[in-house]
Order: structure tokens, then C-alpha cells, then sequence
């Protein structure tokens, strides 16, 4: 029996990566031959383009990056994450406000561990990426959850955000688009949210890692650029996970006034050092190479998109917000609840998710891991023949229940 008590209080309190959990689960299953289809994963199914690979193969030969590197990140690639976000966002950055980091993960953690004080609130729209809250929580941060749903788009209001600040208020997480729903807020929006934050003095930590995935009319837009004098108390977080098909690699970078990039380096300096020298070698190809892969991503992750809602809606008691951006669907689920699917019933999404999975085999990630019962979501960068047999693995249950 373990005993829980040797450990600390910190680590019990943290949860377990829901999203990644289910991932595991879903290879566990197939691994003992199980049919399963995974909704799960939080990543492009596309290789990464074969001039990065190539990029991480010739740093891999160098005995230059075999050694320690500046904590902060290879001085080249710190310059062209500065010139990428110029290109991309049209914010106008510093080289010395880039640090580069072991995935957007790390940045999103280092940006909570310098700006967050014990008892500090940050405000913290639902539904939410699961780590979020946790990484609040590590700092010694309250996260204040603020409901939406498909009657906003799962964006937030002025009101909502009027109704939860106090004077222990010091960070809003804003998210576009946005992981799980993947809603998109428009430059009026941003432009609303940006002024209300910095006519409080309140930060801001936006995570702009899905800046290159969204389609049809919506368009993305960066926050210190709509809102220019927020840029003294904004925190820009992204990476080259999504955009360059780069998930394992874990290269992430925070983009923040100078004296918070001064405060995450001496954090890093201590926590990890450098990144590893490969996959920086690897991320300085990617952000100044072509975006045309990219592309091409973003072009199949559409047509899945619109495909996973179009099958999503058909479902009895399935209601579906169509996604702007990012490569999720988080559809209502309350529809399939109490009411008898394969001789069992499901009172919750977590209870719905164990029985998808035991029925017809379809792992999906419950709304629950991610502030929104009654939700899911299901990703679409997995490939089209997988997408179509799991969801009607899911309408055929429901059709003959």
C-alpha cells in the first residue's frame, strides 16, 4: 500500500493530464487488440516537415550544441521567435522578452510561477485547457472560473468578467482560439477584454499556440497588438507544437515585458536550464522556414472539421457549436444522458466516456476535465477514415439503444 503522506501536499493536490490519460488508455487497449478510435490527442496526426527533421539531424552532429546553452534559449532562435511573431502577429518585440521554454506547458507554468503571489486570483474562463488551473494552483494562485457555453460561442462578456474582479485580482488566462472549444473571439472582442484588463492594471496571459489553425471567416489576433497598452502587463505564451506538427519535441517559448522574461530565466536557470539544443536547432528551421506544410494542415484539419460537425449534429440528442479555430469539436452531450445506450446508462460525460469507450471502443475526453460537464471533446487531427468509423461507432449505438 502506498503511503500517500511521504509526499507533499503540492504534488497530492495536482490532477493527472485528463487528455493525456485517455491517450494512454486508448493505446493500452489497442495494444491488447482492441479496435479503439481516439479522439483524444491534442496533436496534429501529420510528421513533422522533413527540412526540421533535417535541421535537428545536422544539430545532432555538431559538437557546439552538445554543451550547456544560455538558459534563456539559443540567442538565433530567440531572434527569430522576435521576428516570427512580428511577421505572424504584427506584435513588435525584443529579442531580450523571448525565453524559450520546454513546451508551451513550461511557459504557461513559468509565467504563473513569476507573476502569481499566494492568495493571487486569476480569472479563468470555462471550458478551459486542463492544465491551466494547475499550474495556477502551483504558484499558490486561486482560479476563478467563469462559466460559458454555445449561447456566447464559449467566449467570455465584459459582464461576466465585472462580476467576478476583486483587489486580489491579478491575471485573466485568455485563450484564442481556444483548446477545448476551439472558439475564436473577434478583434472587437479581444479589443473589449484587452482595455478591461489594462484599465485595472489586471495581466494578461494569452496563449496563442492554435494562432495558425482557424477557418472560414474567423480570423486570429493578437492582444498587445489589438490593445497596445497592454503590452507592459501581457504575457504572450505559444510554441511550435500545433502549427509545425512539433508535439513531442516540447520547444515552447513566453514572450513577456523584460523584467518577467528576466524573472522566468533565473526560474529556468535552476528548474532545467537550456532546452535541449536539437529541438532548438530544430524550432529555429521551423519558425523561419515556410508555413506552406502548415498550411496544407490547416486545409485537411477543415475539411475534418466540418465533416465531425455534420456527423455530430446527426446524433439524437447531439448539439454541436461549429469550431472556429484549433482542430476540436465540443459538442453537447446532455442529450445522451440518463437514457439507455448499449443496456447501460451514463448519468455524467466522465460516466459517458467509460461506457464509449467499453461499447464501441471510442475514446473521447469527458467536459468535466475541462471545467464543462455535459460536454466532450473530440479532436479532428486524426485521419478522415478514423474520424468517420468512430463517430458513427457513436451513432449506431445511439440508434439502436
Amino acid at each position: 500500500m502506498t503511503n500517500t503522506r511521504s509526499i507533499s501536499k503540492r504534488a497530492l493536490a495536482v490532477s493527472p493530464s485528463a487528455t493525456l490519460a485517455i491517450t494512454a488508455r486508448a493505446n493500452q487497449l489497442r495494444a491488447e487488440g482492441r479496435p479503439v478510435i481516439g479522439f483524444g490527442a491534442g496533436e496534429p496526426d501529420f510528421p513533422t516537415p522533413s527540412p526540421i527533421v533535417e535541421a535537428a539531424v545536422q544539430a545532432a552532429r555538431d559538437p557546439k550544441l552538445h554543451r550547456y546553452t544560455p538558459a534563456a534559449g539559443l540567442p538565433l532562435l530567440r531572434e527569430a521567435i522576435a521576428a516570427k511573431t512580428k511577421r505572424d502577429s504584427g506584435y513588435d518585440v525584443d529579442t531580450a522578452q523571448v525565453v524559450v521554454t520546454n513546451g508551451g506547458k513550461h511557459a504557461v507554468y513559468q509565467t504563473c510561477q513569476v507573476l502569481l503571489d499566494p492568495g493571487d486570483e486569476v480569472v479563468l474562463p470555462a471550458p478551459y485547457w486542463v492544465t491551466y488551473p494547475e499550474a495556477i494552483a502551483l504558484a499558490g494562485g486561486v482560479p476563478v472560473i467563469i462559466p460559458t457555453d454555445e449561447s456566447s460561442r464559449f467566449t467570455v462578456t465584459i459582464e461576466q468578467l465585472d462580476e467576478v474582479v476583486t483587489e486580489r485580482t491579478k491575471m485573466l488566462i485568455f485563450v484564442s482560439p481556444s483548446n477545448p472549444t476551439g472558439a475564436v473571439y473577434t478583434e472587437d472582442q479581444i479589443r473589449a477584454v484587452g482595455e478591461w484588463a489594462a484599465s485595472r492594471g489586471i495581466w494578461v496571459m494569452t496563449d496563442e499556440i492554435y494562432e495558425h489553425l482557424v477557418y472560414g471567416a474567423a480570423e486570429f489576433h493578437s492582444m498587445p497588438v489589438v490593445v497596445p497598452e497592454m503590452a507592459d502587463r501581457c504575457v504572450v505564451v505559444n510554441g511550435v507544437a500545433k502549427t509545425y506538427a512539433m508535439t513531442g519535441w516540447r520547444l515552447g517559448w513566453m514572450i513577456a515585458p523584460q523584467h518577467v522574461a528576466e524573472g522566468a530565466t533565473r526560474i529556468q536557470s535552476h528548474l532545467s536550464s537550456n532546452v535541449s539544443n536539437v529541438s532548438q536547432a530544430a524550432g529555429l528551421e521551423a519558425v523561419t522556414g515556410s508555413l506552406e506544410a502548415t498550411e496544407m494542415m490547416r486545409a485537411a484539419f477543415d475539411v475534418r472539421r466540418r465533416r465531425m460537425v455534420e456527423m455530430l449534429r446527426a446524433i439524437d440528442g447531439v448539439t454541436c457549436a461549429e469550431p472556429q479555430g484549433a482542430f476540436y469539436a465540443f459538442p453537447n452531450l446532455r442529450g445522451l444522458l440518463d437514457r439507455p445506450l448499449g443496456g447501460r446508462s451514463a448519468s455524467s460525460t466522465m460516466e459517458l466516456a467509460t461506457l464509449l469507450l467499453d461499447e464501441v471502443n471510442v475514446a473521447i475526453v469527458p467536459g468535466e476535465a475541462f471545467g464543462a460537464p455535459g460536454y466532450a471533446r473530440l479532436s479532428f487531427a486524426l485521419s478522415d477514415a478514423d474520424l468517420e468509423e468512430g463517430l458513427a461507432r457513436i451513432a449506431d449505438l445511439v440508434a439502436r439503444s
